[in-house]
C-alpha cells in the first residue's frame, strides 16, 4: 500500500486569521504540492477566491476546493468525503492535503470522518492547527465583537450565543495539536501573557502553543507535525459529543451526523449585492456602520469600483475594517460586487442589507 497523504485541519474562530496563515504557508511550502479544501460558511466562499487569486505559483484553480453548502462539520457525508475522495483519485495526487473549516465548525465530526472506510488507508490527519485571535482573548473574548454580544445576551434571558461561543472555543482548543497564536503584533506582553494562559487553561496537554505576529509561521512549522489524530479521537472529546460517532467503523451510516448536534441555529449567513462604488472608502463607512450592530460577527466580500480595474476585498471583524485591492477583474467575469454578513440568529438582515447598499434612511 502506498504511504498515506498526510492532511492538515486549520481550525479557529471567526476571523482569526486562518485565511492569512494559509496564504504565507503557500508562499514556504518548500516545493510541496497542496491541495486546499476551503469551507465557507455561506453561499459563496470569499475565502477560497481569495486564495485562489493570491497569485501564488502551484495555486492553481483545480487544487482549491470549496465546500459551500454548510458547516463542514454537517456535510461529512454529502460534501466533505466525496471531494476528499476524488483528490485522492487524482492521476496525480496531491503530497498535502490543507483543510480551512468554517469558523463555526466543530472539529471532531470532520476528525471521525477520516475513520471511515473510503479514506482511512489513504489519508492521515498530520495534526489540527487552531488559530486565535491573540488580541481579542486578552480582551476577555473569543472576537472583537464579543462585549456586544454578551450585551444583547444580557438584554435577553431566551439567548444563550455566549456560552454557545465559548463551548465552540474550547471544542477548537480541546481538538488542536498545535494552537497558533495570531495577531500577537497588535497587543503587549503582559496582554499575550494573559491570553496565552487562556489558552494553556483550555488546550490538550500534548498541544504546543506559537505565536503569529506581522511574521506568520512557515509550512515548516505547521506541516510535517505527523500526529495522526485519526487515532487518537478519544483524547479529543466535544461538548457536543454524539455517541452516533463513538467508532467510525465501518457500520457508521452517513446520516448520523445530524445538524442538530450544536448551535448552528445560533448563527445567520446572508448574501448582499453591492452596486460598482465611486470610491473604496463608501464601503468602509458602510461596513463600519454596519458593524456597531452587536449582532453582526463577521463581513466579508468582494467590490467593483467605478474606473479601477482591479478587484476591492473588503473585510471586518468587530470594530476593525479592512481593505486592498487583491487582482484585476476578469475579462470574462462581471462586476458583480457582493457581500457576506455573518450574524446571530434573528438579527435584522434587512436594515443590514439597506445599510450595506447605501439606501438607509
Amino acid at each position: 500500500m502506498s504511504q498515506r497523504i498526510p492532511c492538515t485541519v486549520i481550525t479557529g474562530f471567526l476571523g482569526a486569521g486562518k485565511t492569512t496563515l494559509i496564504q504565507s504557508l503557500l508562499t514556504t511550502n518548500g516545493g510541496r504540492r497542496i491541495a486546499l479544501i476551503v469551507n465557507e460558511f455561506g453561499d459563496i466562499g470569499v475565502d477560497g477566491d481569495l486564495i485562489r487569486s493570491c497569485g501564488i505559483a502551484g495555486c492553481s484553480d483545480d487544487d482549491v476546493i470549496e465546500l459551500a453548502n454548510g458547516c463542514i462539520c454537517c456535510t461529512v457525508a454529502d460534501d466533505f468525503l466525496p471531494t476528499l475522495t476524488k483528490l485522492l483519485e487524482r492521476r496525480d495526487p496531491p503530497d498535502h492535503i490543507v483543510i480551512e473549516t468554517s469558523g463555526l465548525a466543530l472539529p471532531q465530526p470532520l476528525l471521525q470522518a477520516f475513520a471511515w472506510p473510503e479514506v482511512r488507508t489513504r489519508v492521515t490527519i498530520d495534526g489540527v492547527i487552531t488559530v486565535v485571535d491573540a488580541e481579542a482573548l486578552a480582551a476577555g473574548r473569543f472576537a472583537h465583537d464579543e462585549g456586544a454580544v454578551a450585551r444583547q445576551r444580557a438584554a435577553d434571558e431566551n439567548l444563550d450565543h455566549d456560552s454557545a461561543l465559548a463551548e465552540l472555543f474550547e471544542d477548537q482548543l480541546s481538538c488542536a495539536d498545535l494552537v497558533v497564536l495570531n495577531k500577537t503584533d497588535l497587543i503587549d506582553e503582559t496582554e499575550l501573557v494573559r491570553a496565552e494562559d487562556l489558552v494553556r487553561s483550555q488546550k490538550r496537554a500534548a498541544a504546543k502553543i506559537i505565536r503569529s505576529g506581522t511574521q506568520k509561521p512557515p509550512a515548516d512549522i505547521l506541516l510535517g507535525l505527523a500526529i495522526a489524530a485519526e487515532e487518537d479521537l478519544a483524547n479529543r472529546r466535544s461538548h457536543h459529543h454524539d455517541h452516533d460517532h463513538d467508532d467510525g467503523h465501518d457500520d457508521h451510516h452517513h446520516d448520523d451526523h445530524h445538524h442538530d448536534d450544536h448551535d448552528h441555529d445560533a448563527f445567520e449567513t446572508f448574501i448582499v449585492p453591492v452596486a460598482p462604488l465611486a470610491e473604496a472608502d463608501e464601503i468602509t463607512r458602510r461596513v463600519a456602520a454596519l458593524t456597531t450592530d452587536s449582532t453582526v460577527l463577521r463581513v466579508k466580500g468582494t467590490l467593483a469600483i467605478t474606473g479601477k480595474p482591479m478587484r476591492l476585498v473588503v473585510q471586518a471583524v468587530g470594530p476593525r475594517v479592512e481593505t486592498h485591492y487583491d487582482r484585476p477583474w476578469r475579462a470574462d467575469e462581471t462586476k458583480d460586487g457582493h457581500v457576506v454578513v455573518i450574524c446571530l440568529a434573528g438579527a435584522d438582515s434587512a436594515a443590514m442589507t439597506r445599510t450595506l447598499q447605501g439606501t438607509a434612511g
